[in-house]
C-alpha cells in the first residue's frame, strides 16, 4: 500500500490513509456476485485462505499515484460454475464506481487475481 489519498478543501487538507480505500473496497466486493470473498496467500508454503470479514483489506493492495489516481489489486475466491468475465467485470464496474464515490478520488486501474474457487452449496 503506497501514498495516501489527499483532496484539497478551503480550510485544509484531507488525507485518507490507503488501509481506508482497502477496508471499503473489499467490503465492497464480497457484496458482488459471484465473489465468495478475499484471499490470503501464504508465500512461504503457497496455501491461499478465505479472510474473515475484519482482514478483507489483507485481500487488496493499494495504490495511489502522484495524481491522485488510485490503482487496485484484488485476491478473490470465486464461486464455481459462474463465468469469471461476468464475476470480474461485475467487480471492476461496482467498485471503481463506489471507492470514486466514496473518496472523490479517480480510480485508474483495478487487477483481479483469482486465487481460487469455492462450491457454495
Amino acid at each position: 500500500m503506497h501514498g495516501k489519498g489527499q483532496m484539497e478543501t478551503e480550510l485544509g487538507k484531507i488525507i485518507v490513509d490507503t488501509d481506508v480505500i482497502a477496508t471499503y473496497a473489499g467490503a465492497v466486493a464480497v457484496e458482488c456476485f459471484g465473489i465468495v470473498g478475499m484471499a490470503a496467500v501464504n508465500m512461504k508454503d503457497g496455501l491461499v485462505k478465505l479472510l474473515k470479514k475484519d482482514y478483507l483489506s489483507h485481500g487488496i493492495d493499494v495504490n495511489v499515484a502522484e495524481d491522485n489516481s488510485i490503482s487496485l489489486d484484488f485476491h478473490v475466491i470465486v464461486s464455481y460454475g459462474i463465468s469469471i468475465a461476468t464475476v470480474t467485470d461485475n467487480l471492476k464496474e461496482t467498485v471503481k464506481y463506489k471507492v470514486e464515490e466514496f473518496t472523490g478520488m479517480k480510480v485508474e486501474n483495478i487487477n483481479i487475481y483469482i486465487e481460487g474457487i469455492r462450491v457454495i452449496d
